[in-house]
């Protein structure tokens, strides 16, 4: 990271592909992947890390990039919903997402799959670590239920798989 009048030149990898930004350094990391990087499935909501509609993988762990400064993305690896569909199509969270209709208005449903993502490998993991997993990030439509369905159903497919 260097600083250039007044600004900072950040470099890390989104989605597998490294990037380059030049910006001032009080911007946060969802404000530069939404304006600057066009990746806009990462929802900005309450700007206080509250609701986790902006939530990321950074480094294989579940952050609110709402209250993440641009500068400490710095050699970072950040994954967005936008990395998670693989040569196969769809990761088996997203498709089971959609599967068991845990998505209303959508809103929220990147930065669950996304906060699911972190955690679900754990192939022993219960309905309770589901739900503590998923504390912080916000649904209003879907009352959580289909959302911890669809959950279980990706972790159920991919236990069967290994």
């Amino acid at each position: 990271m260097s600083m250039m009048d007044n600004k900072i030149l950040v470099t890390f990898t989104v989605n597998g592909r490294q990037v380059e930004v030049l910006t001032a350094p009080n911007r946060t990391l969802l404000e530069v992947l939404r304006e600057d990087l066009g990746l806009i499935g990462t929802k900005q909501g309450c700007d206080d890390s509250n609701c986790g509609v902006c939530t990321v993988i950074v480094d294989k762990k579940a952050v609110k990039s709402c209250c993440m400064l641009i500068g400490q993305a710095e050699g970072t690896n950040v994954t967005t919903i936008e990395g998670l569909e693989g040569e196969n199509g769809l990761h088996p969270l997203q498709q089971a997402f959609i599967d068991h209709f845990a998505i209303q208005c959508g809103f929220c449903t990147p930065a669950m799959i996304l906060s699911a993502k972190h955690f679900w490998m754990k192939s022993k993991c219960d309905e309770d670590e589901i739900r503590e997993a998923l504390h912080g990030n916000i649904c209003r439509c879907t009352g959580y239920k289909k959302i911890i369905e669809a959950i279980e159903a990706a972790r159920d497919e991919m236990n069967a798989q290994a």
